[in-house]
């Protein structure tokens, strides 16, 4: 049976590149069929990153048959999974993410989660030596993730494994991180082909902040203008997401990559007070500002309080 190896819903450039990355390490190294694919459409950064090398977009599947051999990275959490997902014959996890809980197996099976920045860099190293065989539109998908998932080591989730993997896969390529990420960003800024729903939706997770249901939307920008322009209809947008997805409450952080800082649509009473509770910050008028503020992980859900 072809092993399956998938992220989670919302594919950023780490859940569409990893999977490329471990399909090609089990199929070429290790000797097994697999075939990575997708849960979702690409953001577009990650759409950028395939066509600059080459690589066709997975095949997107929403759902895993009964007893499907499974590979998951990027996530280990069952709410950003197909729903049958415990049905499935998940074999390995590789993830830089905290424990969530609620997966079942068949079996024992091989687990690596581990504190680094991005799922591609917990790759390269499992690989060793084997790293020598990649590719260079692997090496390229591997280097794309590690600056993608650290906004080129400006993140606080960034470790130094993770800028030693990737100046090396950019020394080994002959690419400028500075450019190339460059050009990563502006491709993830330019949103104009997108409505306001699947804005909201995504990169974004759903968490739970003192028995209210959030959607946690996070979008990374180097030109901030052009979705604070669509403001008013994002905010608006935000109701009708929010009851089609089961949440009570949209949040939208719009990072400014090159200034490092997130602004906060304060649609509402319940928004506010959650910004002011979580970033010790008053609000006043429907945006906040948040200084420092450009990680999900690190710096957003963990202070969420209500």
């Amino acid at each position: 049976m072809t092993t399956l190896v998938f992220g989670h819903k919302s594919p950023d450039t780490d859940s569409t590149g990893s999977p490329l990355i471990w399909a090609w390490y089990l199929n070429e190294i290790k000797g097994e069929q697999a075939k990575a694919v997708l849960l979702g459409q690409p953001n577009t950064e990650a759409a950028f990153v395939l066509e600059r090398w080459s690589q066709s977009t997975p095949d997107i599947i929403s759902e895993v048959e009964l007893g499907q051999r499974c590979v998951i990275v990027d996530t280990n959490n069952p709410a950003e999974l197909p729903a049958a997902i415990n049905d499935a014959d998940v074999v390995q996890i590789i993830d830089h993410h905290k424990l969530v809980g609620g997966l079942e197996t068949k079996g024992p099976i091989d687990i690596t989660i581990r504190p680094v920045a991005c799922t591609a860099t917990i790759m390269y190293d499992l690989m060793g030596d084997d790293t020598a065989k990649m590719p260079d539109e692997i090496r390229a998908l591997a280097l794309s993730c590690i600056l993608s998932d650290t906004l080129e080591f400006r993140s606080p989730t960034t470790t130094d494994r993770d800028i030693e993997v990737a100046k090396t896969l950019a020394a080994e390529l002959g690419v400028s991180i500075p450019d190339y990420a460059a050009e990563m960003f502006a491709a993830k800024s330019d949103v104009s082909a997108y409505s306001d729903a699947e804005l909201l939706r995504m990169d974004s997770k759903e968490y739970e902040v003192g028995g209210k249901k959030f959607r946690v939307s996070v979008l990374e920008t180097t030109a901030p203008d052009i979705p604070m322009g669509r403001k008013d209809s994002l905010m608006e947008t935000m109701v009708t997401v929010a009851e089609e997805d089961g949440v009570d409450q949209v949040l939208l952080f719009v990072v400014d990559i090159l200034k490092e800082e997130a602004t906060l649509l304060v649609p509402n009473d319940l928004v506010k007070t959650l910004c002011e509770k979580s970033f010790s910050t008053s609000v006043s008028g429907d945006t906040a500002v948040l200084p420092g503020i450009v990680s999900r992980k690190k710096q957003i859900i963990p202070n969420l309080a209500l």
